[in-house]
C-alpha cells in the first residue's frame, strides 16, 4: 500500500473552496499513514486523527453539497446518496472493526485503503463532474430499494454457505484496494435475447483463506493452484444463486470467465458504468465486493414514469394491486420470527414471506410488544438470545392469558437434549435446527399449519 497521496492538478475541480478542503484531507489521510508506521501511541494517534478526518469530511460534505444547491447542480440528489452513504454506512462499519480489533494492523489498512480509494475515487469522477470536467460516475446505479435487495440477498447467501455474518459498508465502492486481493470476473448472457450481464467479484486474500481455505482443511495460510480453483468454483455457485433471485436473469448461462490483476480490474472500472458497486465486510473473516455491469437491469427495474397523462390511471392501477396485495396477505397465516440475528430475521423473511405474513423481531422484549399490537398465528422463537433468552420470552408468553395458547417453535443452534427437556414444562410446538436446509425448515412449517388445518 502506498504511504503518500500528493495533491495534483488533476485533482481540481475549479472551485477555489472545494479545492482546498479536497487538499487539507489529503494531508489528513498523510498523517494516518505516518501514524500508521509509528509504533508510540500509534493507537491514540490513529484514533484521534480518524475522529479529524472523519468531522472534516462531515463538514465538507456539508460545505460542497450547499454550493452544488446554489449552482441548481442536476446531480445534486445523487451526490448527496453518495455522501450519506459514505457517512451513515462506510465510516461507521471501518470504525467499528477498529474499536473491535483494537486497531489491529488489518482494520487500519482497510480504513485506510477504503477512504483514501474512495476520497481520489470521488474527487477524481462525482466532484469534477460538479463543473462539467468528467462524466458522472454514479448516475446509473439501479435504484435503492433494488440495491437494497441485492444486499440482502448476498448477506443471506454468504450466511447459507459460510456461516459468515456480513454487512454491506457501502453501494458505492469505487475500486479501492482493501488489502491483497482476487479479482474475478463473470460474463452471464442469455440466448434468448442476447442480454449480457458482467459481474466482478473482488476477494480479499485472507477471506478466501477463511472461507474456502478452511473447507479444503489449507493449512498453510497462502493462495494455492487448488483453493483459487475451489473458490473459482464456489463463486459461480455464489453468483448463479444471487441470479436466481432476478426473474430478468432467468436463463442466463456462464459464457466467459477471467481472473483479473488489479490493472485490469481497475481498467474495467474507469471505463465502465456499473448497475450496482458493493462492498462488504464479513466480520473480521475479510472483505470482498460485487460489482454488477447490465444495463438493461435499469430498464427492466424501473417502473412506469408517472407524467400528467397517465397520473390517474397509474395511481388507480397503484391502488387496485395494493387491494389485491392485502387481500392475498390476510389470507396468510401470521408468523413471527424473532431472533437477534438480522441474518436470520431476514433469511426467514425470504423463505416463509410467499406463503405467510411474516414479522421479525429482534429481542423477546419486541417480540411481547409485537404480538401485543398483531398476534400471530406461530411464533419462530431463537433459544439464545442476550437479556432475555427463548426460554425466558416463552415463559412471559405463557403467563399472559391472551397469548397462552400460541404457538411457539424453538428455530435453534442448539441440538443437545437438556435444553430441550427444560422448556418442555411450557409446551413448545416443537424445534428447528436453524441451520438445517431452508427447504426443509420451511416443510416443516407447511407441516404445522396443514395439521392445524385438519
Amino acid at each position: 500500500m502506498a504511504t503518500e497521496f500528493v495533491w495534483q492538478d488533476e485533482f481540481k475541480i475549479g472551485v477555489e473552496s472545494i479545492d482546498h478542503e479536497h487538499q487539507r484531507l489529503f494531508k489528513i489521510i498523510n498523517k494516518l499513514f505516518a501514524f500508521r508506521e509509528e509504533e508510540k501511541d500509534s493507537q491514540w494517534t490513529c484514533q484521534e486523527g480518524i475522529k479529524y478526518f472523519k468531522d472534516h469530511a462531515m463538514k465538507h460534505f456539508a460545505d460542497e453539497e450547499a454550493y452544488m444547491l446554489s449552482i441548481d447542480y442536476e446531480g445534486l440528489a445523487e451526490h448527496r446518496r453518495i455522501h450519506r452513504g459514505f457517512r451513515e454506512n462506510t465510516l461507521p462499519a471501518l470504525e467499528q472493526e477498529l474499536e473491535q480489533t483494537n486497531y489491529a494492523p488489518d482494520a487500519v489498512d482497510h480504513f485506510l485503503g477504503v477512504c483514501t480509494g474512495w476520497l481520489i475515487g470521488h474527487t477524481l469522477t462525482e466532484d469534477q463532474a460538479i463543473t462539467g470536467k468528467r462524466e458522472r460516475k454514479w448516475e446509473n446505479l439501479l435504484p435503492g430499494e433494488e440495491l437494497k435487495a441485492l444486499e440482502k440477498v448476498i448477506v443471506q447467501l454468504v450466511f447459507d454457505l459460510f456461516h459468515l455474518e456480513s454487512q454491506m459498508i457501502s453501494e458505492a465502492y469505487g475500486g479501492e484496494k482493501f488489502g491483497k486481493g482476487v479479482y474475478y470476473r463473470l460474463v452471464y448472457g442469455t440466448k434468448k435475447d442476447q442480454r449480457r450481464q458482467e459481474i466482478i467479484l473482488v476477494f480479499e486474500e485472507k477471506l478466501l483463506i477463511n472461507t474456502v481455505g478452511k473447507i479444503l482443511g489449507i493449512q498453510t495460510g497462502k493462495l494455492d493452484t487448488m483453493l483459487v480453483h475451489a473458490a473459482r468454483y464456489t463463486a459461480r455457485q455464489f453468483v448463479s444463486r444471487v441470479l436466481e433471485h432476478f426473474p430478468a436473469e432467468k436463463g442466463s448461462e456462464l459464457q466467459e470467465e477471467n481472473l483479473l490483476t488489479y490493472e485490469q480490474f481497475k481498467k474495467i472500472f474507469e471505463r465502465e458504468e456499473f448497475q450496482a458497486s458493493l462492498l462488504f465486510n464479513t466480520s473480521g473473516a475479510g472483505y470482498f465486493a460485487y460489482c454488477v455491469i447490465a444495463p438493461h437491469l435499469l430498464e427492466d427495474g424501473v417502473g412506469t414514469p408517472i407524467e400528467a397523462e397517465n397520473a390517474m390511471d397509474e395511481v388507480e392501477k397503484y391502488l387496485s394491486q395494493r387491494r389485491e396485495q392485502t387481500e392475498q396477505e390476510s389470507a396468510k397465516p401470521k408468523i413471527l420470527v424473532v431472533d437477534d440475528s438480522l441474518t436470520i430475521r431476514e433469511g426467514m423473511k425470504r423463505l416463509l414471506g410467499e406463503d405467510y405474513q411474516v414479522a421479525v423481531a429482534d429481542s423477546g422484549v419486541a417480540a411481547i410488544r409485537t404480538i401485543t399490537l398483531n398476534q400471530p398465528d406461530l411464533v419462530l422463537l431463537d433459544y439464545e438470545m442476550p437479556v432475555c433468552d427463548g426460554r425466558q420470552t416463552l415463559e412471559m408468553l405463557r403467563s399472559e392469558e391472551a397469548f397462552k395458547d400460541i404457538p411457539v417453535i424453538f428455530l435453534t443452534g442448539r441440538r443437545d437434549t437438556e435444553s430441550m427437556i427444560k422448556v418442555m414444562p411450557l409446551k413448545p410446538a416443537g424445534y428447528l435446527i436453524k441451520h438445517s436446509k431452508p427447504d426443509e425448515i420451511k416443510q416443516e412449517i407447511d407441516n404445522f399449519f396443514a395439521k392445524g388445518a385438519k
